[in-house]
């Protein structure tokens, strides 16, 4: 059978629209300091179009921070000594342990502060953190807070990404910082490469696109 140019070339073109649109993890190991972007069509509250940044990561589990889920309500409300200072942004980490306070800073000098990556801590001597909040200026881009975190038991974190729940992202996690919660799972998942910068631009529920 004679097939035209035009036939196989539309032929080609279905097949790499399949790809492309193939939900696939990449080859990234997760580890801690690493961020993970879930994939476009998780439907769940609290981890559908979520970033997560491993705090820890072991064989026995892994531990996270949903960086892109604010909260109504501010860090100046919950406590008291910071009432007077500018609204400070509160997250929610994840559903365990929501009665828990966690703080992700770049002050290295914390004492008892846990090093997730190059430039990123983790709690630490509270009375410490308070007072650099008093002391730095544009102190959103400095600290986070948190009620909640997200944890994985063992095997579990590995067996999810597997199974294209999660892509790991490329690039150190301090920029997470700088970028707005609202656009943060989209500009993180962009900046992968092309085809998970299409994956960012997929509609929540495709049918209302």
């Amino acid at each position: 059978m004679f097939l035209s140019k035009e036939f196989l070339y539309l032929s080609n073109m279905n097949e790499m629209d399949k790809n492309i649109f193939k939900i696939q993890s990449n080859d990234i190991q997760p580890s801690r300091g690493k961020v993970l972007i879930s994939e476009p069509f998780l439907c769940d509250d609290m981890f559908g179009r979520s970033v997560i940044l491993l705090v820890d990561h072991t064989s026995e589990g892994s531990m996270g921070l949903v960086m892109n889920k604010q909260l109504p309500v501010f860090i100046n409300e919950v406590i008291n000594e910071f009432k007077y200072l500018e609204d400070i942004p509160l997250y929610k980490g994840g559903p365990i342990g929501i009665d828990t306070l966690f703080y992700l800073h770049k002050f290295e000098d914390i004492p008892g502060a846990l090093k997730v990556s190059k430039d990123l801590f983790l709690n630490g001597d509270f009375a410490a953190i308070k007072k650099r909040v008093f002391q730095e200026k544009d102190i959103q881009s400095k600290i986070r807070f948190f009620i909640g975190y997200s944890g994985w038991e063992e095997s579990q974190l590995t067996q999810e990404i597997e199974e294209n729940t999660w892509i790991i992202g490329k690039e150190e996690s301090s920029y997470l910082f700088t970028s707005d919660a609202e656009s943060m799972w989209k500009e993180t998942l962009s900046k992968q490469g092309s085809k998970y910068e299409t994956w960012s631009r997929f509609p929540l529920i495709p049918l209302m696109n």
